[in-house]
């Protein structure tokens, strides 16, 4: 699965029209909601709180349009407790 680094943009200049900064602005609000989804992963105390948490990120993914780290959260919520799937979520959400 490739990354396609226009795919979010592309989402928003959907959802807002042709707003470079508006896009930009919604593009680091939902970096700074990613970043908050994995923490909250990372935290996850138990089996449950981990797959509620990738589903969530899964969600927030699917919003705008980024499908590898979609795949990546869905992956991660079969799985609770698997460093590597954190480790590669937070690669997708660097790469963002």
């Amino acid at each position: 699965m490739a990354y396609d680094p226009g795919a979010i943009d592309a989402t928003l200049a959907a959802a807002v029209g042709d707003e470079p900064v508006l896009i930009a602005e919604l593009r680091i609000a939902f970096i700074d909601s990613a970043e908050r989804a994995l923490a909250a992963i990372e935290n996850a105390t138990d089996d449950a709180g981990w797959a509620v948490n990738a589903a969530r990120l899964k969600g927030l993914a699917a919003s705008f349009g980024a499908v590898r780290l979609m795949a990546l959260a869905a992956d991660a919520a079969k799985a609770p407790g698997d460093r590597e799937h954190i480790r590669k979520l937070r690669r997708a959400i660097e790469r963002l």
